[in-house]
């Protein structure tokens, strides 16, 4: 059997090749949007993808489940227990039911029906028939289970969330006649908002977690478990009913990924005044110094997907600035979170739009040292602290506000109401660059960026407060 694991960093998402090498097929389990990277991975160990599967209806990213069965001409494989939901899939697949089995070549995966994060979830137990047919050798748990956690029962609303946590209760019973010895590999890793306090490591064993995992605690009784489950819920992303929308309907299919396309300024400018919007790539410092007025600044890397699908509005044209070399693969992760419509980029980047003659904003970057001076004798200023709610109670600046990024674009008109003049602060200043680019889209004038964030504030020795207990 082989067992390859692929991960998406941005979206702390894991999807799974299993094959039987000797038989030359192979599954996909959880695709991600691009699926470019299973067909190459196929082709190259002279494999054949027969069959894709879902463990269930996502909410984080688009799936490229439909697309890949079809690119593959595999057999697409869902959960049969969506019928009647709020989210039911709706086109052409076979359905799964608790108990069958799916077997490439010597390899077989046995769905086992697990509700809980969403009505339908299915986890797949997975036999190396080879060496024996009778104990699983993993678990692909899918949003059911995590190294360290479970997932959050909250995803179709909050009426039907206390239901769900109790039939996760009951999916976690169904784990008791495995063995201690069964690899769990779950679909998220630490980052991922599918659940609460996600372990750093990609896999686990079940012995392990029956001991770590707060959730699969001997003598936990349904009502402890379900008010644990609930009082530590993450933020809930707004794009996650978008997404699951999408997913249950069937995304539209990417195809192969073009060649991003260079703008000149001239052009640029006038995509820019008829409501194309702007994702700035670079990072804090470069956006500070100048950039294309109404940007939102979003530094290419690992975080892009996350937070790009946080602020940026859903079909409307994305214009990107960045180096070369940061456009094809910024692309690829926005596409994962169904910002498709990427038309190009800036050409010659910042210096060529401001060689044109073009008008540029700026936000200015401000040491930690700097911005409590300026506290200490100017109480014109405010700081809004972007970070999390573990990151706030664990010590932020005294007298600070506090609004998680993701949620800054909802409360943004209140926020700039009166235009008061704001130090925008998370921990290093990309998030808080971010969200102060939002608040310059919604009005605001008066923004700085406390420059390395809390970490900086931290290192520079200066005061914390902490939330009452």
């Amino acid at each position: 059997m082989l067992f390859e694991r692929f991960e998406d960093k941005g979206l702390a998402q894991y999807s799974y090749v299993i094959a039987c090498e000797g038989g030359g097929v192979a599954a996909v389990v959880d695709p991600r949007r691009d699926v470019d990277a299973y067909v190459e991975f196929a082709r190259a160990r002279r494999l054949r993808i027969t069959h894709v599967l879902e463990t269930h209806i996502h909410a984080d990213f688009v799936s490229g489940a439909r697309e890949l069965a079809e690119r593959a001409d595999a057999e697409l494989c869902l959960s049969a227990y969506d019928a009647g939901e709020l989210y039911d899939v709706k086109f052409e697949h076979r359905q799964l039911h608790d108990g069958d089995a799916v077997d490439i070549g010597r390899v077989r995966l046995q769905a086992l029906h697990t509700p809980g994060h969403t009505p339908e979830h299915l986890a797949f137990l997975v036999f190396d028939t080879a060496r024996t047919s009778e104990v699983p050798e993993a678990l692909l748990s899918g949003d059911f289970l995590f190294v360290g956690s479970v997932g959050r029962p909250d995803l179709i609303g909050e009426e039907a969330k206390l239901a769900l946590a109790g039939r996760l209760y009951e999916s976690v019973g169904r784990l008791a006649g495995l063995p201690d010895g069964l690899e769990v590999h779950p679909g998220h890793g630490a980052g991922s908002m599918c659940g609460s306090g996600l372990g750093g490591r990609p896999m686990s064993t079940l012995g392990f977690e029956r001991v770590a995992n707060p959730y699969l605690r001997r003598n936990l009784s349904r009502d402890e478990f379900i008010e644990m489950v609930l009082g530590h819920l993450p933020p809930f992303p707004p794009y996650y009913k978008r997404m699951k929308v999408l997913n249950s309907e069937g995304p539209p299919s990417l195809g192969p990924l073009s060649a991003p396309q260079a703008i000149a300024p001239s052009t640029f400018g006038q995509l820019v005044n008829e409501g194309h919007v702007v994702v700035d790539l670079r990072d804090p410092l470069a956006f500070s110094g100048a950039h294309v007025p109404g940007a939102f600044g979003i530094g290419a890397g690992s975080n892009l997907s996350t937070w790009a699908s946080w602020v940026v509005p859903y079909g409307t044209p994305i214009l990107l600035v960045a180096p070369d070399a940061d456009v094809a693969e910024a692309i690829r992760a926005l596409a994962r979170v169904g910002l498709d419509d990427v038309r190009g980029y800036l050409e010659g980047g910042m210096a060529a739009w401001i060689a044109a003659g073009n008008d540029v904003a700026r936000l200015p970057l401000v040491s930690a040292e700097e911005v409590h001076e300026r506290l200490s004798g100017d109480r014109t200023l405010k700081v809004l602290d972007v970070r999390s709610d573990e990151e706030w109670a664990d010590g932020h600046v005294c007298g600070a506000a506090h609004v998680m990024g993701g949620y800054v674009p909802e409360r943004a008109t209140e926020l700039v109401k009166d235009d008061p003049e704001l130090a925008v602060v998370c921990s290093t200043g990309y998030r808080s660059n971010v969200a102060a680019s939002v608040l310059a889209r919604a009005g605001a004038t008066r923004l700085i960026n406390v420059a390395g964030g809390m970490n900086a504030w931290r290192k520079s020795g200066l005061p914390e407060c902490k939330p009452p207990v």
